[in-house]
This record gives structure tokens, sequence and C-alpha cells, in this order.
């Protein structure tokens, strides 16, 4: 078994876990409470294991840092990486927004903004037709593009759709606002009417039905949109049976971004879809985990490097990626395989970094 037998309310937890791959939940279908079963243990745990005070609960969580793959400044070696053509996609018979090569930025239209808690929103951005579809493959982002009016350089950052491939007329994204995060920022000024630029798409993960059996997603703060893009891909498509475990930290309760989402999957897909959450700051009556994702945590709940073809993401600000795997080397290149995936047994081909 993966989990350690030292951890043991964390060793229980993780057999009734790995039962979920096979048997349906006993009650209620909401594998979300779970975690309930050893929240105590599992927050001593997880509160307890730091690497340093740059890895701690906000570095990992994201309170004043933009996630490395959606708010790090896009490279030029990034946009290289835009394809010539994005043929074999989604929607391939509609008209396709973003082609690639040297298609150049797009402006489009902000359609409307809906506030989802007290520093974010949700940004929805009209395409050039109502028939149009973005264009980009499951496992690619889009760069943004602004300069103001007093500004050098202009600010230039990838962000990950939240929006179905195949929705015509719109691109939707989930955008937190962090202290001096100068494209964040200046989203959360915009108004309906106003224009931002996009090019795109860059590739990240190619990812193609039944490619992995069971694959481990772990999250912080922002990080989360690539994670919803690779999940939505597979449990819309009925041929793709693969089994998704989502380990996913934040700040507080409300910082949960598509929380309803990830709980009609584990409704939908009892068999193949969990959620664990971790919080910094939790409510008093909060049954997951708290402090900060830890290997404690990791090797309770998500599949072992041995359990077959497995696969496991990470995104999140830097503190996790520091912590959790170890930092990409630059935006095309993943780097060495660090922190706790390694320790846990984890091979580089086993691990990818948006």
């Amino acid at each position: 078994m993966f989990a350690s037998k030292v951890f043991r309310p964390a060793q229980q937890l993780s057999s009734h876990i790995r039962r979920y791959a096979t048997e349906p939940p006993k009650s209620g279908g909401n594998g979300t409470r779970l975690l309930g079963l050893s929240g105590a243990a599992l927050g001593t745990g997880i509160g307890a294991w730091y690497y340093n005070s740059n890895s701690g609960t906000q570095a990992q969580h994201g309170t004043t840092h933009e996630s490395a793959a959606h708010g790090s400044p896009a490279s030029k070696e990034e946009e290289k990486t835009i394809p010539a053509t994005t043929g074999g996609i989604t929607g391939a018979a509609s008209v396709k927004c973003f082609k690639g090569g040297d298609q150049g930025f797009i402006s489009l239209v902000l359609d409307k903004v809906d506030i989802v808690n007290h520093n974010t929103k949700k940004f929805r951005f009209k395409l050039d037709s109502e028939d149009a579809v973005s264009g980009m493959p499951v496992g690619s982002a889009l760069i943004t593009k602004y300069k103001g009016p007093e500004m050098e350089k202009p600010v230039i950052r990838p962000y990950t759709p939240v929006s179905d491939e195949d929705e015509p007329g719109y691109l939707d994204f989930i955008v937190k606002r962090y202290p001096n995060g100068p494209m964040s920022e200046h989203l959360h000024s915009m108004n309906p009417g106003q224009r931002l630029d996009f090019k795109g798409p860059i590739p990240k993960y190619p990812w193609s039905a039944n490619k992995h059996d069971h694959i481990a997603l772990i999250a912080g703060g922002t990080g989360i949109t690539p994670m919803y893009q690779l999940m939505r891909a597979i449990f819309k498509n009925p041929e793709d049976k693969t089994k998704v475990t989502l380990v996913f930290g934040n700040v507080s309760e409300e910082d949960i971004l598509l929380k309803r989402e990830f709980e009609d999957l584990e409704q939908q897909f009892p068999l193949r879809f969990r959620a664990f959450y971790v919080l910094d700051n939790p409510p008093e009556d909060w049954q997951q985990g708290k402090g900060f994702v830890s290997k404690e945590l990791l090797k309770t709940v998500i599949p072992g490097p041995k359990d077959g073809n497995v696969k496991v993401f990470v995104c999140g600000p830097p503190g996790m990626y520091k912590a959790i795997s170890g930092p990409k080397k630059s935006p095309s290149e993943q780097g060495e395989l660090q922190g706790s995936l390694k320790e846990l047994g984890f091979t580089e081909d086993q691990v990818y970094k948006f």
C-alpha cells in the first residue's frame, strides 16, 4: 500500500480511497466527504510539514503570487511554441478563432464580467463570430497582451480558458487579482466593451483519450484552470475512461474555484473522480485538509508511482512547485523533478508541470 503505516489514520483513509476506482460510494455519492474520516489527523500531518518559510501555505496557495502557468511572464521562447496550424482539434468543422502560425494577436471584446469571490472574477470575451470556436486543443493556453499608456513594454501573460473548447461564440477566463500583478489588475479594471489582445494557442500537454489509466492533478489557487480544462475533456468524452484525483490547495473555502463543477463531476462519475481540498485558513467545522499540500497527504490520496500507467500534473504558485515537484527550468523545459513527488518515488516522465 502506498500510504505509510506510521500515518495510521491516513492509512485507513487510503484504504477507503483506493476502493473508489472499483466501488461506488456507500452514502450520498459525494467523495468530497472522504477526508472527513480523518480530517484532524490529516490537518496535523499537513500543518507540521514545511520546507521553509518561502514554501508555506501562502506560497503554495498563491496569496501574493500568480500561478507559474497563469501569471508568470510569457517569454519569446514560449511564443515560439505556437504551432503553425491547429488542425486535428475539437470543433474542427467550425470556424477557428486562433489558428497559430503567424496569425499574430487578435483583439477580443469583453462581453461580461461576473464576480466569483472577494478577489476573483469571471471574464467572458466574444469571439470573431457567434459560430466561431477557439481553435484550441485540450492542454493548451492563450497569451494575453496589454500595454498601458505609461508602460515601456507590454505585459504578456498566459491564461487557460475555463469554457469548453467546442462552445461557439465566446471564451471564459477565471482570473484572481494579485497585488502588483499587472495583467490581473488590468483585467479586474476592465469593463464590458473594452478589448484585450490574445494569441495562440500555446500547446502544453497533448492529451488523448485513455493516454493514462489514472491522473493526479495537484493545483494551488488559479493553477486549477488547466486542470479543469483537462478533466472537462476527459469526462465529456464517453470513450475516455481515465480516473482522476484532484488535490486542490487554497487559502480559504471561498477561494476554492469551480468547486460546484467538481462536486457535479463527483456525483456523475463516483467511480472515477475524487477531489480533495486543503485550506490555509479553514472554517471551524472544516473536515478536510488543513495547512498545505504535503507529502503525507499525497501519499494518502493519489495513486502511487507503481500503480500502473499514472501521470501527475502540477500547477500553482512558485512555492507549490518548489515543495511538490521542483520548478520548471523554462516555459518549454520541465526541469529536474524535486520535492515531494521525487521523495515518493515518482520519475520525471510521470510528472508534468504546467
